[in-house]
Parts: C-alpha cells; sequence; structure tokens
C-alpha cells in the first residue's frame, strides 16, 4: 500500500501496491495550502482507520466471497457501500444475459435431470456446484415443463367444462319424464291450453307478447314466473313457448341445420391433436359441438315474423334470462322503422363483455367478410329483443341469413364463429335500432367479475356462456338472482330433488 500526496498538496491517494485497483481512496483537502499541523492531523487520523482496513479485507478473504487474494477485493466487496465505487454486477448480469441468449435457441442436454420444485433446484445448485449455463438450462426445462401441464390442465379443465355445460343434469332430465308421464296418465293435464275463451288474446296486439324458445322446462319457468312477478300489469301478458316438433315445418332451416351437425360431428373434425391448436381454439372447437349450438331451435327465432303472422310487436328472450322489471315500456320505444331494438355491446363499464365488434364474430381473412362487413361495426345482443314484425316482413333479412348459411356452409365454416348471431348480424345489418343497456346485461354465465350492483339494477339479465345457474358450474354469487324464481315447494321439482 502506498500513500501519495499531490504536489499541490490538494489532495492524498491511498493505492494498493499492484496494478489492479490504483486509487483506493482519494482525500481532498482545501484549495488553499495547508499547515503542516492539520497535515499531522490527518495522517494520525488515517493510521487509526487503516488496521480496521486490513481486518475486513482479511475477513472478506477467509470467508471466501471472492477468489481473490489481493487487496483489491476490499475494493470490489466494500467499494460500492464504503467508497462510492461501482462493483462487477453490471457485468454479471450482461454475461447472465449471453447466457440466457445462447441458451434458448440450444437444446437441452438429454440426460439433464430437471428438478420438480424452486426448492429442489436450490439444493441441485449448492449440492453440485452447477456453473450458470447449467442453471439456465435446468431453468428452461423447468418452465417448458410446467407450460406443458398448465397447458394439459387447461385443455382438460375445457373438456370437462364442454361435458358439464352439453350434458342435462338428472334433476331436470327426472323433471322432464315426470312431467311426461304425468301428460301420459293424467287427462286433466292434457287439457287444451290456453282455455277456449283465451284464444283471441293470442293474437291481440294490444297484449304484450313474449316469444321463448326452449327445450329446458325449468329454466322456461323462471322465465315466464320472473317476467310476470315483475310486471307491473300480468294481465297483460302473453307467452308463447317454441319447444318441440310441431314447429320443424321450416325446411330450409333444417337442411342448413343438418350440414352444420354433419360438419361437425363428421370424422374429419379439425383439433384433435392437442398439440396443433391452443386452448382458446380449442374451446371454440367444443363450443360448435354444444347442444345449445347446433340445436334448431336457435335458428327458427328467424322465423318469427312467419310464425305470428298476426302480431305487430313482440319481445324475443333467451331461456337463460331472469327478468327483474317491469317490461311493458320496451312496447313503447320507438324504433323509428327498424326491425329489432338490441343492447349494442361494444361499449360499456364492463370491458371484456361490453367490447364485442364485428372482429371479435367473423373471420375478416376471408375475402366474402372483408369485402362485405366493416370490422369495427358494433355488435349487438341476442336473448332480449323487441322485434316490430311488421317491419320485419318488408325486408329480406331472412333471405340473407340464409343465403349467409350457405356462403359459410362452402367455406367448411370458416367465416364465422358457429352460432346464430353471426348470421343475423349480418342479416339484420342496417335495421338495427340501440335500446339503453339498463335493459340487458350480459355475461353472467362466463364473466365471476360481475359487478352485483349493475345486477341488481338491470331490468334483464343474461346468463349467456356455459355456466348456466341451474348446472354445478354456474357461479355461486350469481346463482340466487336465478334461484329466486324457482318453485321448490312443487311436488314435482321436490320429488327430483332440485334443491335450493
Amino acid at each position: 500500500m502506498q500513500l501519495h500526496f499531490s504536489p499541490s498538496m490538494r489532495s492524498i491517494t491511498i493505492s494498493s501496491s499492484n496494478n489492479g485497483f490504483i486509487d483506493l481512496m482519494k482525500i481532498k483537502v482545501a484549495a488553499r495550502h495547508i499547515s503542516y499541523r492539520t497535515l499531522f492531523h490527518t495522517i494520525l487520523i488515517l493510521a487509526f482507520l487503516l488496521p480496521f482496513v486490513f481486518i475486513l479485507t482479511a475477513l472478506v478473504t477467509l470467508e471466501g466471497v471472492n477468489k481473490c487474494s489481493s487487496f483489491d477485493c476490499l475494493g470490489r466487496r466494500l467499494g460500492p457501500r464504503l467508497l462510492g465505487r461501482g462493483d462487477d454486477s453490471g457485468r454479471l448480469v450482461r454475461d447472465f444475459y449471453n447466457i440466457l441468449n445462447e441458451v434458448k435457441t440450444a437444446e437441452i442436454p438429454a440426460d439433464l435431470k430437471l428438478p420438480d420444485s424452486f426448492d429442489q433446484l436450490v439444493s441441485d445448485m449448492k449440492n453440485n456446484q452447477c456453473d450458470a449455463k447449467t442453471f439456465a438450462f435446468m431453468l428452461r426445462g423447468m418452465m417448458e415443463k410446467f407450460e406443458r401441464e398448465i397447458r394439459e390442465s387447461k385443455f382438460a379443465e375445457l373438456m370437462n367444462k364442454h361435458f358439464a355445460a352439453s350434458s342435462v343434469p338428472k334433476e331436470i332430465h327426472c323433471l322432464s319424464l315426470r312431467l311426461t308421464d304425468e301428460y301420459s296418465s293424467n287427462a286433466h293435464a292434457r287439457k287444451q291450453l290456453p282455455s277456449p275463451e283465451l284464444l283471441p288474446l293470442l293474437s291481440d296486439n294490444s297484449i304484450h307478447h313474449f316469444i321463448l324458445s326452449t327445450d329446458n322446462i325449468l329454466a322456461a319457468s323462471v322465465v315466464v314466473t320472473s317476467t310476470v312477478q315483475s310486471s307491473l300489469k300480468p294481465e297483460k301478458i302473453v307467452f308463447h313457448v317454441i319447444t318441440d316438433k310441431k314447429t320443424y315445418a321450416v325446411l330450409e332451416a333444417v337442411e342448413n341445420q343438418n350440414g352444420i351437425r354433419n360438419y361437425y360431428h363428421g370424422n374429419h373434425v379439425a383439433g384433435a391433436n392437442l398439440s396443433d391448436t391452443n386452448p382458446r381454439k380449442f374451446a371454440s372447437k367444443l363450443q360448435t359441438r354444444s347442444p345449445k349450438y347446433i340445436s334448431l331451435l336457435n335458428h327458427l327465432r328467424i322465423y318469427i315474423p312467419e310464425l305470428f303472422p298476426n302480431l305487430d310487436k313482440v319481445v324475443f328472450l333467451d331461456d337463460d334470462v331472469v327478468i327483474q322489471r317491469d317490461l311493458s315500456p320496451l312496447w313503447e320505444i320507438d324504433l323509428e322503422g327498424k326491425v329489432n331494438g338490441a343492447v349494442e355491446t361494444c361499449r360499456g363499464e364492463d370491458e371484456w363483455v361490453m367490447s364485442k365488434r364485428f372482429r371479435n364474430y367473423f373471420n375478416f381473412s376471408h375475402p366474402l367478410i372483408a369485402k362485405h362487413l366493416d370490422p369495427d361495426e358494433c355488435a349487438w345482443a341476442y336473448g332480449m329483443n323487441i322485434f316490430d314484425l311488421r317491419a320485419w316482413r318488408r325486408t329480406n333479412v331472412r333471405e340473407t341469413y340464409h343465403s349467409w348459411l350457405r356462403e359459410n356452409l362452402k367455406s367448411n365454416l370458416t367465416m364465422w364463429k358457429l352460432g346464430t348471431l353471426p348470421p343475423a348480424l349480418i342479416a339484420f345489418k342496417g335495421h338495427v335500432h340501440p335500446i339503453d343497456p339498463s335493459w340487458h346485461m350480459l355475461g353472467l354465465g362466463y364473466q365471476s367479475n360481475t359487478n352485483i350492483e349493475s345486477v341488481k339494477k338491470a331490468a334483464v339479465i343474461h346468463y349467456n356462456g356455459q355456466s348456466k345457474p341451474w348446472l354445478q358450474i354456474g357461479f355461486e354469487h350469481l346463482r340466487p338472482f336465478w334461484t329466486k324464481y324457482v318453485n321448490y315447494s312443487n311436488d314435482f321439482v321436490r320429488n327430483c330433488h332440485i334443491l335450493e
């Protein structure tokens, strides 16, 4: 170690005797000349501090923090803390980045044993004294392994959820069987409905007509009960329920639906190899095989003007909705000559549910879609719609709907995701009148973060999605809004063990 005085006596420098770390410590003094007395006291203080510096250097060396044995170790270790000097951490980080980049494209050694947990990784590194490159390979191998496991778990989750959503719960199946048995054995259950004196009401346009298309008796009961209980004038309500094969006289819909069914239930369904797809695409393919999306009942809504030729205005409801407010004001809304009064789904507080534009439903890489549609056009919701049937009969909505269904079949169903909404978005293009979003709240069947206060305020809440409230996969905190309208004291409900 050497002690240097500058010629001007303005600084004192302490340095090591080798060439590694030259300036260990530099002490600046005042700009003017200092007295020998001041210099004496300075040297005295340094003489007192230097033994401690040597002791710290010895401790660093003995503890093996670094392999070096010179005085340079002290500078590299204590410099950042005591002397304000930089260390080698930046260089080490850069070196590790280089190793990671090298390992990213290299093959993982076949004989490399991957730890099962972070604790095991630390233990292996400690016991085997692995170098940085081996550590990087282990880290990459573990992450790829965990990604594969997560991916497989996601596919399994989607498959299980698909089966749960597609199946009929045994309680509802029991209810259907018991009601069928009652109908066949009890003459009173087969009496004509409605009674003859009420038949004129079915075509009376001063009455509020609701149309419900469903094959779920329990869900239908909730829709009807919630509508009646929420109405200020329930005596003015008529429900038209479309449910059995008597309504299947629409041959064009049957023909198109058979084509879709054959495509998705043939032996050439893509996506069987999970390595060629991702969870989102896989979920979409599963959805297309769901009975809900290949049910003819979904397509029959396009025939409402023909099915109800004497009606002028109706409100269409899906069977997975709950009515929480009097809907009679819907008949007072002026649709301004439009056919379909619906809530738009491209704006709203819930950015996940209410952010749907045409790009979310259509494949704009298809030339026909790109030519005729705008990806930024706002979508709207099916499930609670006001239909002006007089205006509808003056349009070619139905013909447009089926012509696009045929084009999609010719294109191997590559133009849009399966369902009735995409072709309806095209068919009703230019015929939709937006209504206030408070009339129809969506997403209760797939959005677990639904705002409860918003649910309470909505006129109609819609459990669109897989997590229906009558299924075990339904969201527990959203189910009570539906179950409150189930009559659990009913003998059929109780005997089939439909539990609240």
